[in-house]
């Protein structure tokens, strides 16, 4: 099943060596543990073992990764990882609000677009958009691709381009 329109989860239900899996069409998929890329439009055979699911993120895909929390305000969230899958354009926006109240039906919240140009390896975090009470004025985004580049860029709220 597709989790939202990047992630494709295919469920490990039991205690099996191999799953054969279809990768839709029209773009690359890449394996999300190990960044292997797969043409999309195929059928694959793949490792299950029951304690780790197969996972593939479609290729222009821009994923936020958080601190492991069991609720949302254990841990600061000032320090992203932002995830980028190469192979086409792709465009994320990072949504923020309170965490406890219903303000954000208000209008308080804030927004942040990130564009993926692929052609060029450039990530464009734009202007914050909105605001809300206790909101991080600043913060950093650790940018990371599939194939392994990393950058660690600090954000106030400014448009930031970043070659990757």
């Amino acid at each position: 099943y597709m989790f939202g329109k990047s992630i494709l989860v295919v469920p490990v239900i039991s205690e099996v060596k191999r799953r054969s899996l279809y990768l839709p069409e029209g773009t690359q998929w890449i394996d999300f543990w190990t960044g292997e890329k797969q043409k999309g439009g195929q059928e694959i055979i793949r490792e299950a073992p029951i304690d780790i699911i197969p996972l593939y993120v479609k290729a222009g895909s821009i994923l936020p990764i958080g601190p492991e929390v069991q609720y949302s305000t254990e841990k600061s969230w000032d320090n992203l990882e932002i995830k980028v899958y190469p192979g086409c354009n792709g465009e994320f926006t990072l949504y923020e609000d309170e965490n406890d109240n219903y303000n954000y039906e208000k209008g308080m919240y804030s927004t942040i677009t990130m564009k993926w140009n692929d052609r060029t390896r450039m990530l464009t975090i734009e202007n914050r958009k909105g605001e809300f009470s206790g909101m991080l004025k600043e913060r950093k985004f650790n940018i990371v691709t599939a194939d392994g580049a990393k950058k660690a860029v600090a954000y106030n709220g400014k448009k930031v381009t970043v070659k990757m």
